[in-house]
This record gives structure tokens, sequence and C-alpha cells, in this order.
């Protein structure tokens, strides 16, 4: 059920041609390309990065990739500590353990 789930969301994801320049040089980028640019831009605070990748695909598209990599790190983060996944997402939103 998960994988057509994520191929139609996928589908959504497909859209811009790159020109030189970008880490491919003809091609497009789908959602979780687009939300992995957006978040290490956001991380770097490189606004023309951030514009770059919020115009690889839609604003519903993109948030929803940005959804998932939030999801699949603080999963990951929460394996490696060895600690729940609620913890671990409010220790990085700097919030009181519920």
């Amino acid at each position: 059920m998960w994988d057509r789930i994520r191929e139609k969301i996928a589908g959504l994801g497909v859209s811009a041609r790159v020109d030189a320049g970008g880490d491919r040089e003809k091609g497009t980028h789908n959602l979780f390309d687009a939300a992995a640019a957006y978040v290490s831009a956001s991380a770097e605070d490189d606004q023309d990065g951030i514009e770059e990748a919020a115009s690889w695909v839609s604003p519903e598209a993109l948030s929803f990739g940005v959804s998932e990599l939030a999801c699949r790190a603080v999963i990951a983060l929460a394996r490696e500590r060895d600690e729940s996944p609620r913890k671990v997402a409010r220790d990085l939103l700097g919030l009181p353990v519920a």
C-alpha cells in the first residue's frame, strides 16, 4: 500500500529541468531531490539554494518531501541514540520531554 502511495506522490514531484550548474547537467528533480537540497540549503543559510530547490517541484510536493526527510532523520537519530522518536524530536526543537 505504501509503495503505491509513494509512487503517486513521487509522480507529483517531477518538475523543472535543470540547466548547467546544478547537481545534474540535464534532468529532472523529484520531490526527494528537492527536499534534500532545500533542507541542506536551509541548514547552510543559502537563500539562493533554497529558492532553486523550491523551484524544482510544487510547494505541496516540497512540503511532503521535507516532512518525509524529517521523519526519516528523527527515526535514524532515535536509533543511533537508542531513544524514542518523540524524545529526539522534542530535543531537536528544544522542547521539554512530555
